[in-house]
């Protein structure tokens, strides 16, 4: 086992190993995971293995099957569109409610998610990058004053997040589109500007939906 004292347990570190392999896509969508292959590779036993898969699962990253082992979820190209679909509705709502309602403090917070965006870039840390991108639209989300929609964005989010692990391809340019799409939405909000807004939110999705190359 490799570096495991900085983890709690032989667990969460076979989930974390197993997680970074993912994010940084060692596996690949729809792979199988057999326990006893990721035991040895891992010099644990499979008990940590099994436990890690289950949370892997849940998270929407692992399908369990029955009598079958464990595999690589592999979104098909209809699942990933119908949710940008719902991701759409949901977040232009959200942005047109935020843009009379945000206030400066949680205009100063996507100030810093789009530097922090732009750092994760950088580094080329997916993972961080990510999350960071997450943040600022549950940022949005949260300004819309309505904690139901913003409940339902949180949802969606957790599962594009997914295809974007798998998918998403914008590591291999030199400049992240997605930056300045993100400052224009800022500038929007600031400004209070609920059209404006809307429809950039609009592109911004429909780019990052094709972005995504199943």
């Amino acid at each position: 086992m490799k570096d495991p004292v900085q983890f709690n347990t032989t667990s969460d570190y076979v989930y974390h190993q197993l997680r970074n392999q993912i994010i940084t896509k060692k596996l690949r969508a729809g792979q199988r995971l057999p326990e006893i292959t990721l035991a040895k590779q891992l010099e644990v036993s499979r008990t940590p293995v099994r436990e890690a898969l289950r949370r892997l699962a849940n998270e929407g990253m692992v399908q369990l099957i029955p009598n079958g082992g464990a595999r690589l979820l592999a979104p098909t190209k209809e699942e990933i569109v119908g949710t940008y679909e719902v991701r759409d509705y949901l977040e232009r709502l959200a942005v047109k409610k935020a843009a009379s309602r945000i206030t400066p403090l949680q205009i100063c917070r996507l100030e810093e998610q789009i530097e922090l965006e732009e750092k994760s870039f950088q580094e080329r840390d997916l993972e961080s990058y990510l999350e960071v991108n997450n943040s600022f639209h549950r940022i949005i989300a949260e300004a819309s004053g309505n904690i139901i929609l913003a409940d339902y964005i949180d949802n969606v989010l957790s599962r594009t997040y997914v295809f974007l692990v798998f998918y998403e391809t914008f590591f291999d340019f030199q400049t992240n589109p997605s930056l300045d799409e993100h400052r224009a939405i800022l500038k929007a909000l600031s400004d209070h500007d609920e059209d404006l807004s809307v429809k950039l939110m609009e592109d911004h999705l429909s780019l990052s939906l094709k972005g995504l190359a199943p």
